[in-house]
């Protein structure tokens, strides 16, 4: 293996701080991707590193892309939640790629629900 130069640790040291500022802070949108090992199992790294290679890509700021475990529909993973502020929270199953992309578009940045990809808008929480 090569020796890393002093630009190698630069670049390196950049790309983690766009991943953690991605993951902390206040922003617009929080989206949350379901990390339990039926989500793993069935996709859900390959949409995690998809939304976030989409987000690097358009530049998008106010997005805090974090993840959770089970949601407890094995049979829908992979999955995940958007949560503009202001807005119900809208959980997307089947997710793919492609898909987690046009969320991304549609959704995030347009602000139009997905709707052939939703499974359900609004908290499971009681008040």
């Amino acid at each position: 293996m090569p020796k890393l130069k002093l630009a190698d640790l630069a670049e390196i040291r950049e790309r983690a701080r766009r991943t953690t500022s991605l993951r902390e802070g206040a922003a617009r949108v929080k989206l949350t991707l379901h990390m339990g090992t039926c989500g793993i199992a069935a996709g859900a790294r390959k949409v995690l590193d998809a939304a976030l290679r989409e987000i690097e890509e358009r530049d998008i700021k106010d997005v805090i892309v974090t993840t959770s475990g089970c949601a407890g529909l094995c049979s829908r993973e992979p999955m995940a939640t958007v949560e503009v502020a202001g807005e119900a929270p809208v959980k997307y199953v089947d997710l793919t790629e492609a898909k987690i992309k046009s969320i991304l578009a549609v959704h995030i940045v347009g602000g139009k629900i997905v709707e052939p990809y939703a499974l359900a808008v609004g908290s499971e929480r009681a008040f």
